[in-house]
């Protein structure tokens, strides 16, 4: 029966198996299946270990490392047959192994515990995650670096407070988010780095008395060096933790970005059209194009948020070494890896997809007194006002323009005079978006010759 499987494998401490409801508590093979080929890397690497320091025989070594190749077969075609009352991965892989030789799948289990084993396949699971996190952040700066080079002189509004502010570029807007997610690729590297030890050999809290080589397992499984505290390295999971907070900054980025879309795609704005793969239409509605792809990654921040404050709480009460709440790390931490890479694979076919309207975009970016901060400095630079005075006469000729209804361009000199009597006809140099942006030549401006040196240095940087 199976119940007498599993409580073989629990050594016999109890006489009889646990009850549906204990079964349906206990158990995590119905998440930590996910964990099987870091499982059984890391159980290949321990016999060779064993083996290798004379723990057990080479032969035995042999038939065990054959089994998990075996074992991991027939995870990967569908045909394993995963048991509830085995309870996880481990147990489910190890029994299994004992199906398939006998004897010396019993020697595996010599000098490790469950305890530094899900310990080890989960901090693998999580720095694949965070290779992969990178490869897709890599890949939609990529996109953003397209969108950027193919517009890097054209013309938008800059906005503070959804307001039109200052013109800008539209490359000088995409490089802003190359920008953030360049730092989210250096998050996840970091992160990475720091859970590169290995927690095998830590046993169930306080080492072996076995002759193991930890070192020799960690470099196996391509770890920079074994964790330096058997008791650290059972009982914390700062690793998911560090991993949760890179990804929620990154779908807080992510989801900033959403929210731009939805509001540029939208008939008010039409700075961007949307394609057909990334929209849907409405029901009821035959004009509409909804940006349902947008909405949805602008969405994804709350899950992966979730998760982090979920597992913060599950890990922020208990003590030394391992609890069976720590059970309860994995299931958010698989869905917020889930989320992050479904949400950056989305964001990074809309930015390719997406195109921009740049007639739209000009029109926006002169409306709004959007170079009433290039009057002031002019008016700083030329005729030598102080900034604060500049700030006054500039705001008495905007409000001359809404009165008129006009834009500051649209002013005639006569009337910019009855202002500040030295203005000349020099300043209508200065009121044109394009020689706004022009001008913006200080590093990291949004100057089209600026924008295009900041692209050079990312393709320079990705290489």
């Amino acid at each position: 029966m199976a119940d007498q499987k599993s409580n073989a494998m629990w050594g016999g401490r109890f006489a009889a198996g646990p009850d549906a409801i204990m079964e349906a508590i206990n158990a995590s093979i119905g998440f930590d299946k996910r964990l099987a080929t870091q499982d059984i890397a890391g159980s290949r690497a321990h016999a060779a270990m064993l083996a290798a320091q004379g723990i057990i025989t080479n032969s035995d070594s042999d038939a065990i490392r054959e089994g998990l190749l075996t074992v991991l077969s027939e995870i990967e075609t569908g045909k394993f047959p995963f048991s509830a009352a085995l309870e996880d991965i481990h147990m489910n892989v190890e029994a299994r192994l004992t199906d398939l030789i006998g004897e010396p799948a019993g020697r595996l289990h010599t000098a490790r515990s469950r305890n530094d084993q899900v310990a080890l396949d989960f901090r693998m699971w999580v720095r694949d995650q965070a290779d992969a996190a990178i490869e897709g952040i890599t890949a939609l700066i990529h996109a953003l670096l397209g969108q950027a080079e193919a517009g890097a002189g054209w013309v938008m509004p800059g906005f503070t407070h959804l307001q039109v502010a200052q013109p800008v570029t539209w490359g000088h807007h995409m490089m802003a988010y190359v920008e953030m997610f360049g730092r989210d690729v250096a998050r996840f590297r970091d992160a990475r780095a720091r859970m590169n030890e290995s927690p095998l050999g830590a046993a169930a809290l306080a080492g072996t008395s076995f002759p193991i080589d930890r070192h020799a397992t960690a470099k196996a499984l391509g770890f920079d060096r074994p964790a330096a505290n058997s008791l650290d390295a059972v009982a914390d999971r700062d690793f998911a933790l560090e991993y949760l907070s890179a990804a929620t900054i990154c779908a807080m980025h992510l989801s900033r970005f959403a929210e731009e879309l939805v509001i540029w795609s939208s008939a008010q704005f039409r700075f961007v059209a949307l394609s057909d793969r990334f929209s849907t239409g409405s029901s009821i509605m035959p004009q509409k194009r909804n940006p349902d792809a947008a909405e949805l990654i602008r969405a994804k921040i709350g899950r992966i948020m979730g998760a982090m404050v979920g597992l913060f709480t599950v890990m922020k009460g208990l003590p030394l070494t391992y609890s069976k709440d720590m059970q309860e790390d994995k299931e958010q931490v698989f869905d917020a890896a889930d989320s992050l890479m479904l949400a950056l694979a989305a964001m990074e076919g809309m930015v390719r997809d997406m195109t921009a309207n740049r007639d739209a975009l000009s029109v926006a970016a002169a409306s709004g007194f959007s170079t009433a901060t290039d009057l002031a400095d002019w008016l700083v630079r030329e005729l030598g006002l102080p900034f604060r005075e500049a700030h006054h006469v500039t705001g008495s000729l905007v409000a001359m323009a809404e009165k008129n209804a006009c834009d500051l361009p649209d002013l005639s000199l006569a009337d910019m005079q009855s202002v500040h009597a030295k203005i000349t006809k020099g300043v209508f140099d200065v009121l044109g978006v394009e020689n706004s942006v022009a001008s913006r030549t200080s590093y990291g401006g949004t100057a089209p010759d600026q924008v295009r040196q900041q692209i050079a240095r990312w393709k320079e940087k990705l290489k």
